[in-house]
């Protein structure tokens, strides 16, 4: 098939033709997101295949599809970028990759939560500099530690496995309790409560209409004085003005964040030798107790090579008819 790859880095690439060679794709790159103002570069392709922050509401979906493309290849498993009600309306087909290594983000989960508890960054860079002094770098023990999981889906599941390891007090919120994670004594409790009683709160849940601005100012009130809040799921779970306003107060203790919720023109871009437009954004970085990355939890070798595997077989299974491999419609979403 024709294919337009949207958001493609360097990295993207490299992984997508070097799997391509099995598939024989004629696959087209480009660096810019999918919007409304560029969706023309998709004209004459068969699909596009798009990642997190590309754009595909009603208007540049009604735009593919008069332009006669017939998939929508996610190179992710979150879809809250795509309007599935037009896609299947229109009858364009939306494909994922429901699962490419839950290990990295937990993984990269725990970083966060390690390096805000024991002030690496801030240790790194005063030994940098000469000072060997430890004030202000006291931490605390995870073991005994009361964590919240937002969600045990995959990655909820091994954070679980993770920091059960580590000897933490695990409760967990889930519409669909894991038999697996109450094995090794995950307690299931109400959103509310996992709130009201967590030393830690760790985001592992998608985001659809019910989740958005899932933590606000009414749920933070419930938190513990200096919680540590963790999200690497999708930046809109977080009502980040909300949370501005408790980390002043203290309310919030740390915070630790992979995802944010206008990264769009943002994460992915070399952009240090400009000056940051967004307020929000620029204010979270000025405190000592926040700890931003780039939306790189997915960025492993492990991780990259599955997400280019079940994409461009995702592909293939479209072009042979066999529908329905990790397709994604409005339909199942509602279920």
């Amino acid at each position: 098939m024709k294919v337009a790859v949207f958001s493609a880095r360097a990295f993207d690439r490299v992984f997508l033709e070097k799997c391509n060679s099995s598939y024989k794709h004629e696959l087209v790159f480009f660096e810019e997101r999918l919007t409304e103002q560029n969706v023309s570069l998709a004209a004459g392709f068969d699909a596009v295949c798009v990642f997190v922050n590309d754009q595909l509401n009603r208007k540049v979906l009604i735009e593919l599809s008069k332009n006669k493309t017939r998939l929508i290849a996610l190179r992710a498993a979150g879809f809250n970028n795509v309007d599935l009600v037009t896609a299947d309306e229109l009858g364009l087909t939306v494909v994922r990759v429901p699962e490419y290594s839950p290990y990295a983000v937990a993984e990269h989960t725990v970083a966060l939560i390690m390096s805000l508890n024991r002030k690496l960054c801030r240790a790194h860079s005063r030994v940098r500099e000469g000072n060997f002094s430890l004030e202000g770098l006291m931490g605390f023990e995870l073991h005994d530690c009361k964590v919240g999981i937002v969600g045990t889906g995959r990655i909820g599941r091994v954070i679980a496995k993770i920091l059960n390891g580590f000897g933490c007090v695990l409760m967990a919120s889930d519409p669909s309790p894991d038999s697996e994670c109450e094995s090794f004594g995950v307690k299931y409790v109400s959103f509310d409560e996992l709130c009201s009683k967590s030393d830690i709160i760790t985001l592992h849940c998608p985001l659809i209409p019910q989740t958005r601005h899932l933590i606000n100012a009414e749920v933070i009130r419930l938190m513990k004085t200096g919680v540590m809040l963790i999200n690497t799921s999708r930046g809109a779970l977080v009502d980040a003005k909300a949370v501005i306003k408790e980390l002043k107060s203290g309310k919030i203790g740390y915070l630790g964040m992979d995802v944010y919720e206008e990264e769009a023109d943002l994460f992915f871009e070399d952009l240090s030798n400009q000056i940051i437009q967004d307020d929000i954004l620029a204010r979270l970085l000025t405190f000592p107790n926040v700890i931003i990355t780039g939306h790189q939890a997915f960025f492993t070798q492990n991780a990259l090579k599955n997400i280019t595997e079940t994409t461009l077989a995702n592909i293939t299974n479209f072009e042979e008819g066999r529908k329905g491999v990790n397709e994604i419609t409005a339909k199942t979403v509602m279920k």
